[in-house]
């Protein structure tokens, strides 16, 4: 009999309480954490806030820069002609008329035998020619054409500049040396040569040519930077609900 109104009293209060009762409590913040922003609790149960994504400040840096995309594409064009315009007065003012040559009485010659494999004449006679120009003293080819040979020289043939400032060639293409004077001399006027061009400038279609290419360059670059910040948003905002 006890076992029986035990189970009554039992079944009897689970009917006047169907539901468990929560407790209402008004809503209050939790302190903020570095991992998530301000969650709002109400009762026993914990609603979070959602975090900002893309954050005003980020939607004001995308406007900014497709305000300011004119303004940079401008910027870039106007370095491009300035370079142009640079380019065409250069050409202007180092045309002066042909190219000095080279001659004898401009160098200082010395012979030396021939090496190589064994032959008629070969390292009997001083058929090698070496043949020295000194850059400094050469007047005659003007400043400009002196710093370039020096400049060029250093860069790739460091060896045909002594401490002298003098540009050493030798030449052993012929059997003779005259054909090795010669073959020298032609040498050190292709070096005087390459020294002394000024290229032409651009002509108008070629201007308008090098402003498209300087354009749409500058389109990629800014498509290609709003497509990484656009990336890095996508991330941030996906790891504002975790």
């Amino acid at each position: 009999m006890a076992a029986i109104r035990n189970t009554s009293r039992m079944i009897f209060k689970d009917l006047l309480h169907p539901f468990p009762i929560l407790p209402i409590s008004s809503p209050r913040r939790l302190p903020k954490t570095p991992e998530s922003p301000l969650p709002l609790a109400c009762g026993s149960v914990v609603l979070p806030l959602p975090r900002r994504g893309i954050g005003s400040g980020a939607i004001r840096c995308a406007a900014s820069d497709a305000a300011d995309g004119g303004k940079k594409v401008s910027a870039r064009l106007s370095q491009v002609q300035q370079l142009l315009q640079e380019a065409e007065e250069r050409a202007q003012a180092f045309d002066s008329g042909p190219t000095p040559k080279i001659t004898l009485d401009h160098v200082t010659v010395s012979f030396a035998r021939s090496g190589g494999p064994g032959g008629q004449n070969v390292n009997k006679v001083n058929t090698k020619v070496d043949m020295r120009f000194n850059i400094k003293n050469a007047y005659w080819l003007g400043d400009r054409i002196r710093e370039r040979i020096m400049q060029t020289g250093l860069e790739q043939e460091k060896n045909r500049i002594n401490k002298d400032g003098e540009l050493v060639i030798s030449s052993t293409k012929t059997r003779t040396q005259k054909g090795n004077i010669e073959d020298a001399l032609e040498k050190l006027q292709a070096i005087i040569d390459a020294a002394a061009y000024v290229p032409p400038p651009p002509s108008e279609e070629q201007k308008k040519k090098i402003a498209k290419m300087a354009a749409i360059g500058e389109q990629k670059r800014l498509k290609s930077k709003k497509t990484l910040s656009d990336k890095k948003a996508s991330r941030r905002s996906k790891g504002s609900w975790d």
